[in-house]
């Protein structure tokens, strides 16, 4: 099973880190390159173990995802209930620990792990999705970087108004 991953370090503590990649809406399209849309599915209002989100990735690509372990501030892990046809499996995780050496950072590891369909394709459709994921992944992150240092959404976690 193929798998990407994707690190950085973001100059706030391990509980802020984990909420700003909990955040939805507008907030998370500000630092989350890789959502169109996104929204929590069957009524739920807020994620947890269990719960289901529908994503429209940016080329339109839709994906729904269910929340498989969510253990704030430290990790949330997520797999893929209903997607493209050319996943036959994907699911992923992302780990907040505090950056060592580097009081009030956090240490951000995204991983992500999938198979392709139909099988025969798969050796190659497989060698192709880790280019094209780990591109996605680290601009991800990249993205979460910059909302780790943005006083919007650093503010709507905190619950407070941006100045």
């Amino acid at each position: 099973m193929p798998v990407v991953e994707s690190r950085c370090v973001v100059p706030v503590e391990v509980a802020v880190a984990f909420a700003v990649s909990q955040t939805q809406g507008a907030i998370r399209k500000r630092w989350d390159p890789f959502i169109r849309r996104q929204h929590l599915v069957g009524g739920a209002t807020v994620p947890g173990k269990g719960v289901r989100t529908w994503t429209v990735q940016r080329f339109g690509f839709a994906m729904e995802s269910e929340y498989v372990s969510y253990n704030p501030p430290s990790n949330v892990g997520m797999k893929m209930t209903k997607g493209s046809w050319f996943f036959e499996r994907m699911g992923g995780g992302w780990r907040f620990s505090p950056a060592e050496g580097q009081p009030g950072h956090t240490l951000a590891v995204w991983r992500y792990n999938f198979t392709c369909r139909p099988r025969w394709l798969a050796p190659l459709a497989e060698r192709i999705g880790v280019l094209v994921l780990q591109r996605d992944i680290d601009r991800r992150i990249a993205g979460f970087a910059r909302g780790c240092s943005d006083p919007v959404v650093l503010a709507h976690v905190a619950g407070t108004p941006a100045a």
